[in-house]
């Protein structure tokens, strides 16, 4: 997920992506802690995504 991308959508939809995101990034550690993942890094793609979605949201905010 790119931060030009994130930017153009509006709070709402900012809102909606960063549910589903941290909603992955609990099933994706819950996984982890029983041994199914495969896939280790995604854990640490999704918690930037997670900041990256926070920063852009904050960003809207100042400036409204």
């Amino acid at each position: 997920m790119k931060t030009a991308e994130l930017r153009e959508l509006d709070a709402e939809g900012l809102a909606k992506k960063l549910g589903e995101t941290r909603e992955e990034l609990f099933k994706l550690r819950f996984q982890h802690a029983t041994a199914q993942l495969e896939k280790t890094h995604r854990l640490r793609q999704v918690r930037k995504d997670i900041a990256r979605l926070l920063t852009v949201q904050n960003e809207k905010k100042r400036q409204a």
